[in-house]
C-alpha cells in the first residue's frame, strides 16, 4: 500500500522527440511564403532536419548542460604563461558545432540565406539560446568585412563555412572560423564614440597597435574581432585576430567572464588590449559607418532570438495545458485559460511573422527593402525584444508551481528573456534610432508606409491605427520623449498588417481587436471572448 503513494497522474509527458520546425506553423508558412521556389524543397528538408535535432532528447540534455557547467576562464597554464582561454562543457561545442553546421553562419552565399537562416535560428534558440551568440556575431561580421574586398576575400569562407573548428590556431589553416564584437566600453556604453581605446599606425599599410579596454567583449574564444577604436582620423573598426600569422597569440588579455543573470552557457568578457595588432577595416574616422551593417544584422538576430524564446514558451504552456486536467476537465479547454494561451500565441506569431518578413528583406536587397530595413529593424528590436520577458513569464505561470521548477525548463527561458533587449543597443537606444530614420532618411517612412499600406481596407482596427499613427508622425513637438511611444506603434502596426495579409483570419482579427483596436486589458488572458481564441489556441500546439 505504501508504494501507491508514488503513482505519478496528471502530469503531461516531456515535450521531446518532435520537429520543432515542421510543428511552427507561423514559421513554416512564412518560409514558404518569402523562399523562391526553386530552392524551397531544399530550405524544408534542411530546416525539417534542424528542426528534428532541436526537438531530440539529446540536444534538450545538451542545453541543460550547456547552462549547469557555465564556462571558465583560465588566465595561466600550469607554468604561470599568460593564455587567456575559456573553457566549456563539451555540451557547448555540440550545440554551436550544429549551429555551425546548419548554416547558421552562412545566410550571405545562398540562395534565400537570409530567410532559411532566421528560421533556423529561430528554431535553434530553443534548445539554447548561449551559443547563438556566436553564431550572429559571426553571420553579422561579413558585411563589415566587405568594406575592405581584401579582407573580406580572406575571411568570408572562413565564416561562411559549415565546419566548427574550435582549436586556437592561425585562421589560414582553419576551414572554419568564428567571429566576436567589442565595442562597448566601461565610461561610454552606448555612446560608442567615447571609446578610449587608442590605435596607433604600425610599419604595415593598414596595420596598428591597439592600447585600451573593452567593458563588454562577446564570445572570447573566438577567432577573430571586429573592435572600435580611436586612430589619427578618429574612430575607426579593426579586425583582431586571436592568434597572429606566425602561431603566437595576439596580446588579448581576458580581464573576467561576466556573472550574468542568464545566457550563462555564453561566455561575455571584459579584455584589455596591450599593443595589440590589429587590421584596420574601412576608412580612418568611419568606424561607425563600417560596423553599422553588423550592428543591423545583429540586432535582427536579437528579433529572432526573442521570437524563438517565446515560441518555445507558449509552446511549453500548450503542451502543459493539454495534458494537465483540473477542476473536471483539460486546462486547455478552459475558458479562462484558453484565453491567456491565445494571447501568448498571438505575441508569438507576430513576432516570428516580423521577423521573417525583415529576412526576406535582406534577401531582396533592393533599395525599398534596404530602406524598409532602416526603420523596421530598430522598431522592431524595440518591440519584440522587450514582449519577451512577460510572455515567458505569463507561459511559466500557465504550468503553476511546476514552471518555477528548473527542471521544467522555463526559468531558464525567464532568465534568458530580458537580454535581446538590452544587447546591441537598449530601449531607448533603438527608439532614438527609429527618430534618426524618420528624420533622415524620408525613404525610409516611405517604405514602411508603403508595406503597411498594402493592408489597407482589410481590418477597420488596422486602418484607424495607421491613421492614429500618421498624426502622431505629423506632430514633432517633444518628439524625443515620445520616441518610445512611436517605436511601439510602428512596430504594431506593422505585424497587425503582415497578419490580416498572411496569418488565418482567426488571428490576425484577435491580434487587431486587442493590440491595435484597444479591446484588451494589461495582462495577458484579456482578450475578447467573443473571438475564436480555441482556433488561435490549436494553431499553437506542438504535435508531439
Amino acid at each position: 500500500m505504501a508504494g501507491s503513494t508514488h503513482t505519478v497522474t496528471n502530469q503531461p509527458p516531456p515535450l521531446t522527440g518532435y520537429d520543432v520546425y515542421s510543428v511552427d506553423r507561423a514559421l513554416t508558412e512564412a518560409v514558404e511564403r518569402h523562399v523562391d521556389p526553386a530552392v524551397l524543397d531544399e530550405a524544408r528538408g534542411e530546416l525539417a532536419a534542424l528542426g528534428r535535432a532541436a526537438g531530440s532528447t539529446q540536444s534538450q540534455e545538451w542545453g541543460v548542460q550547456a547552462n549547469e557547467y557555465p564556462p571558465r576562464l583560465r588566465t595561466h597554464d600550469r607554468y604561470g604563461n599568460r593564455i587567456d582561454e575559456v573553457d566549456f562543457h563539451p555540451a557547448w561545442h555540440r550545440l554551436l558545432g550544429k549551429g555551425v553546421a546548419a548554416g547558421l553562419t552562412g545566410a550571405w552565399v545562398r540562395p534565400g540565406g537570409h530567410v532559411r537562416r532566421a528560421a533556423g535560428f529561430l528554431v535553434w534558440t530553443q534548445v539554447e539560446a548561449g551559443n547563438g551568440c556566436p553564431l550572429s556575431m559571426t553571420h553579422a561580421a561579413v558585411p563589415a568585412l566587405r568594406h575592405d574586398p581584401e579582407l573580406a576575400a580572406e575571411w568570408e569562407p572562413r565564416l561562411t563555412s559549415t565546419i566548427y573548428d574550435r582549436e586556437l590556431r592561425p585562421a589560414r589553416l582553419k576551414a572554419g572560423a568564428l567571429f566576436g564584437m567589442g565595442m562597448t566600453e566601461k565610461q561610454g556604453g552606448s555612446d560608442v564614440r567615447a571609446n578610449s581605446t587608442a590605435a596607433v599606425p604600425l610599419a604595415e599599410a593598414g596595420t596598428y597597435a591597439l592600447t585600451g579596454h573593452k567593458w563588454f567583449c562577446s564570445a572570447p574564444m573566438s577567432d577573430g574581432f571586429l573592435v572600435l577604436a580611436q586612430a589619427p582620423e578618429g574612430l575607426t573598426c579593426f579586425l583582431v585576430p586571436r592568434v597572429l600569422e606566425d602561431g603566437s597569440r595576439n596580446v588579448f588579455l581576458i580581464q573576467r567572464l561576466k556573472d550574468k543573470l542568464g545566457n550563462r552557457s555564453n561566455a561575455s568578457s571584459e579584455v584589455e588590449f596591450d599593443g595589440t595588432w590589429a587590421r584596420r577595416v574601412g576608412a580612418e574616422g568611419r568606424g561607425v559607418r563600417t560596423i553599422i551593417e553588423m550592428v543591423a544584422a545583429t540586432r535582427l538576430d536579437c528579433v529572432l532570438g526573442s521570437a524563438g524564446l517565446m515560441r518555445q514558451a507558449v509552446a511549453q504552456a500548450v503542451h502543459h495545458c493539454t495534458y494537465r486536467e483540473a477542476f473536471g476537465g483539460r486546462l486547455l479547454d478552459k475558458p479562462l485559460m484558453r484565453n491567456v494561451l491565445a494571447d501568448l500565441a498571438l505575441e508569438s506569431e507576430a513576432a516570428t511573422t516580423l521577423a521573417l518578413r525583415l529576412a526576406a528583406a535582406y534577401d531582396d536587397g533592393g533599395e525599398q527593402e534596404r530602406a524598409l530595413l532602416r526603420i523596421a529593424v530598430p522598431a522592431a528590436k524595440y518591440w519584440v525584444t522587450k514582449r519577451c520577458t512577460p510572455v515567458t513569464v505569463e507561459a511559466a505561470e500557465c504550468l503553476g508551481g511546476n514552471g518555477y521548477v528548473e527542471e521544467s525548463g522555463l526559468p531558464r527561458l525567464v532568465r534568458e528573456s530580458p537580454l535581446n533587449s538590452v544587447w546591441e543597443g537598449a530601449g531607448n537606444v533603438q527608439a532614438l534610432d527609429v527618430l534618426r530614420a524618420l528624420q533622415r532618411e524620408p525613404q525610409a517612412l516611405n517604405a514602411y508606409l508603403q508595406e503597411v499600406g498594402r493592408a489597407r481596407g482589410a481590418d477597420h482596427r488596422l486602418d484607424g491605427a495607421i491613421k492614429g499613427l500618421l498624426t502622431e508622425l505629423a506632430d514633432l513637438e517633444g518628439i524625443e520623449g515620445r520616441a518610445r511611444r512611436l517605436a511601439e506603434r510602428l512596430a504594431l502596426v506593422l505585424q497587425g498588417a503582415l497578419l490580416v495579409q498572411y496569418a488565418p483570419p482567426e488571428v490576425a482579427d484577435a491580434f487587431c481587436a486587442s493590440r491595435l483596436g484597444g479591446d484588451w486589458g494589461a495582462a495577458f488572458g484579456t482578450l475578447p471572448h467573443t473571438l475564436d481564441l480555441a482556433s488561435v489556441v490549436e494553431r499553437a500546439r506542438p504535435v508531439s
